[in-house]
């Protein structure tokens, strides 16, 4: 079987696939409170589009795909999808990030289509903070998404939350005993500057450094650990005595592009070999023809930079590419 291997020798088994760049929140790092203009519906890839680039890319040897948006759960019968990935041959694993505001619904069926795991956003235990940080919506709305996941069996269920500079910050202990309290993968991860570089990200950027040095304080006993199923680039530790783990996803003070595995499909058709940069390739002239459709997807293989200079953008030194224009909605993370 042909492989998807890229110049410097990363073999991609890993596709995220963007459904939808709406949401039902408005997060501060992700998109403004209002004026953002969403795609038309016209422009969005059916199921079946999705599936037939997801064919191709499995015939490539991707077997992993992870589900993003905007908010996936949105877009209505999601399940479909799910189950359409599920049959694929080879695929091993299919998961989702969610927002958690419609997962209590959806968790039983979209485990019975296929889904193995979720990833929940998760920036604040304060419901104030929370209004703050996603401008809409109910924190409790999440917390009972999670567990419905967790009885759904979508396990195990990672919690994502973006730490911000005088936002969120000061919260980093409760996520940490939240770790040791509950059988979940707590993971921390860096502000990135996707498709804005301005004031507001060089204010709140905060280097995960800052939550070995908040155990340290706290007194926990800290072991490394391979973390649980999906972890990718997650850096992992479990606190002594602990249910659940932590890990730390950080891709500006620490860039894990040397072993990337992974490409984007974005809601209206376009494979990113890069999150960061604005290089991608329209997947729709070539649907309907497989061979095509591969050959897009070994394209993406050539187009791929060795990494992201993300900490170049942070340090003001000169980049050797154009970042991308699109958010991290339009993108699918």
């Amino acid at each position: 079987m042909p492989d998807l291997i890229d110049r410097f020798g990363r073999k991609h088994t890993y596709l995220r696939i963007s459904v939808t760049d709406k949401c039902n929140l408005r997060c501060l790092y992700c998109m403004p409170e209002e004026g953002m203009k969403f795609m038309e519906q016209e422009r969005l890839l059916s199921y079946s589009q999705i599936l037939e680039v997801a064919s191709a890319a499995a015939r490539l040897g991707v077997r992993r795909f992870r589900i993003t948006g905007g908010e996936p759960l949105v877009r209505p019968g999601l399940e479909e999808l799910v189950a359409g990935l599920a049959d694929l041959p080879g695929v091993e694993d299919i998961s989702l990030t969610t927002n958690g505001l419609l997962l209590a619904q959806q968790a039983h069926r979209l485990k019975q289509a296929g889904l193995r795991r979720v990833n929940v956003s998760l920036d604040t235990m304060d419901p104030i903070r929370f209004k703050f940080i996603a401008r809409r919506g109910e924190l409790q709305r999440v917390w009972e998404g999670i567990e419905a996941a967790s009885e759904a069996g979508l396990l195990p269920i990672k919690l994502n939350c973006v730490l911000l500079k005088g936002v969120n910050e000061s919260e980093i202990g409760r996520f940490l005993k939240l770790a040791t309290e509950r059988p979940v993968h707590v993971r921390f991860i860096e502000y990135m500057p996707i498709g804005h570089d301005d004031a507001g990200w060089r204010e709140h950027y905060l280097p995960l450094s800052r939550v070995l040095e908040e155990a340290s304080q706290l007194g926990y006993a800290l072991e490394k650990i391979d973390g649980p199923e999906g972890s990718g680039p997650s850096e992992n530790w479990r606190i002594e005595g602990g249910a659940g783990t932590f890990g730390l996803i950080h891709p500006v003070s620490s860039h894990f592009c040397s072993n990337c595995n992974r490409l984007r499909l974005t809601a209206d058709g376009h494979i990113k070999p890069c999150l960061y940069w604005m290089d991608e390739l329209n997947v729709k002239p070539a649907l309907g023809f497989s061979e095509e459709m591969e050959q897009i997807l070994r394209k993406a293989m050539e187009l791929k930079p060795e990494n992201h200079e993300m900490a170049a953008l942070l340090a003001g030194d000169p980049l050797r590419h154009v970042p991308t224009e699109r958010r991290m909605s339009q993108i699918g993370g």
